[in-house]
């Protein structure tokens, strides 16, 4: 980039304005004035004096009238409203936008609330297995809802930006594991351990290799649709058979019946196999993320 390493140079920033900047290098600008209210500055007195500052004054005016309720003769004396970049916290809340909000915290602190207060009460001794087949399914929940149009009403303007696409995707996944991974691995610890069972963090790796099938599979149908598939195909291949064929035995013989799901050597290599795989297919189809041409957009 010909911009200074840290700050946008005048030089720069009437290139920008004029649109004579390549593309790689204006998303650079873009993502830099995100946070730094000199250098937003300085493209902003660019954009004035380019050729299309008529225009952008007329919508700013339009803005302000409609917004703000400024008269004209009131627009031209209105001094100019400092820019101040929102702080790193601020921008991470933003950021992880629709992962974090709405009921998503509550709903995994009631289901592992739920799981103590039976398990602990007595009356839910297979607390610790429900606990581990839902677990995986969690994520996926997450992931659906936290990027796309359907949950998002800023997703064309985020999608489009220089930080959006699959990068915004990875984040507000990473803020939806940030919550899971911690609250259920605890949650599982806490409850009472069954005789031959596994572990309470033993549905990690199955949990990371469905999130990360879904991302992948999200670069085909939509993040929506992919969670869907990912988590139909746990509740078919693993939920449902564990489910309806041991349900009725006791809580050691349920236990012993996710072994092969969870904690043999071989399972868990297998998830984490998948797990590659899938990263593998998501870095390859990267790009896709970046464009409109998908079912999530129509």
């Amino acid at each position: 980039m010909t911009a200074h390493r840290h700050h946008v140079d005048a030089a720069v920033a009437t290139r920008y304005a004029s649109g004579e900047l390549p593309e790689p290098d204006s998303w650079q600008v873009e993502r830099h004035v995100e946070g730094c209210g000199a250098c937003a500055a300085r493209v902003s007195a660019a954009a004035r004096a380019s050729t299309a500052g008529p225009t952008l004054a007329a919508v700013r005016s339009a803005l302000l009238a409609e917004v703000a309720g400024l008269s004209p003769a009131r627009q031209e004396t209105a001094p100019p409203v400092p820019v101040r970049p929102p702080g790193r916290w601020t921008r991470l809340r933003w950021t992880a936008g629709p992962a974090l909000r709405g009921p998503r915290l509550p709903a995994v602190a009631g289901v592992c609330l739920v799981a103590l207060v039976l398990a602990h009460g007595g009356a839910f001794p297979q607390a610790r297995t429900a606990l581990l087949l839902l677990a995986p399914l969690l994520p996926l929940a997450g992931v659906a809802l936290s990027y796309g149009p359907h949950t998002d009403p800023l997703h064309e303007l985020t999608a489009t930006s220089p930080g959006g696409g699959l990068r915004l995707l990875l984040v507000r996944s990473a803020a939806v594991l940030a919550v899971c991974v911690p609250a259920l691995t605890v949650a599982g610890a806490l409850l009472p351990a069954v005789e031959g069972g596994p572990g309470p963090a033993a549905w990690l790796l199955p949990a990371l290799a469905l999130t990360l099938g879904a991302l992948a599979l999200g670069s085909y149908l939509g993040c929506r649709n992919a969670a869907a598939v990912a988590g139909g195909l746990w509740s078919l291949g693993v939920l449902g058979p564990v489910t309806v064929r041991y349900g009725a035995l006791p809580a050691e013989q349920l236990a012993q019946a996710l072994t092969p799901w969870f904690s043999s050597p071989g399972a868990q290599a297998g998830w984490a196999g998948a797990a590659v795989c899938c990263a593998a297919l998501l870095a390859v189809r990267r790009h896709s993320f970046d464009s409109f041409d998908r079912p999530e957009f129509s």
